[in-house]
């Protein structure tokens, strides 16, 4: 039997009781090993400690998952204090990591906060408002909504005619669950969008820096994926692009 490839996936820094822990929601986990067909092991957000360019190489790809804390605006160049949670230690392990497994011509992939990294790590911004702004869709349910009902939030994206996720999915659209307050404000240089909301906002976006595959999307595929074929397509892409077939 053949060894599957192995899967990195970014911790965020939590409070568990009183004490800070390494932590992935399950779902993340359980979606990327039961799709993407993979083993996975956790890369702790701990940059005093360890070095991403330490564990890329032992992996097969890396995965940057959602999580409550936003990126710190001084990250994109925004002099704003912006609204936490914040997790800074994640915010210098994700930017070490994009850099190296960019470097090591590794498959990156990455879901809502992870989407939002990555353009940040290559040199983009977020704007602050998906959900207060006049101009846009709300792109998160309201407060009083329960947790279920906040990931059941859902408007349609149009898939770009021509690109990686139009092919996947042979669709023009896709109807996707949405749970952010912030989103692209401009797009890196270098990655081509994959999918826009109805107001405009990119919801996904893909590249291929020094020849490794990138995909982000800013919707979470990895709530109640048993239940959504489309959910599972971009898991088995990632399994693809994890055996060097995307």
């Amino acid at each position: 039997m053949s060894e599957r490839p192995v899967l990195g996936i970014i911790a965020c820094n939590r409070t568990v009781g009183v004490e800070t822990a390494q932590a992935v929601m399950n779902r993340y986990a359980i979606a990327a090993m039961q799709y993407a067909d993979c083993a996975a092991l956790i890369i702790p957000s701990l940059p005093d400690f360890m070095r991403a360019e330490e564990v890329v190489g032992r992996l097969d790809g890396v995965l940057l998952t959602g999580t409550p804390s936003n990126v710190e605006p001084a990250r994109y160049g925004d002099a704003a204090v912006g609204e936490g949670p914040f997790d800074p230690d994640r915010d210098r392990m994700m930017i070490e990591l994009v850099e190296a497994v960019i470097a090591a011509q590794r498959p990156l992939f990455g879901i809502c906060r992870g989407f939002q990294e990555i353009n940040v790590a290559l040199g983009g911004t977020l704007r602050r408002d998906t959900s207060a702004s006049a101009q846009l869709l709300r792109h998160h349910a309201p407060d009083e909504a329960d947790f279920d009902a906040m990931f059941d939030h859902r408007h349609p994206v149009e898939l770009v005619a021509g690109g990686l996720l139009a092919a996947a999915y042979d669709a023009p659209t896709l109807q996707v669950n949405s749970v952010h307050f912030q989103g692209i404000g401009a797009l890196a240089d270098g990655l081509a969008v994959e999918a826009r909301a109805p107001d405009g906002l990119i919801e996904a976006y893909s590249a291929r820096p020094n020849g490794a595959p990138l995909l982000a999307v800013q919707w979470h595929p990895e709530w109640a994926t048993d239940e959504s074929d489309d959910s599972q397509t971009y898991f088995r892409l990632l399994g693809h692009a994890l055996r060097g077939e995307l």
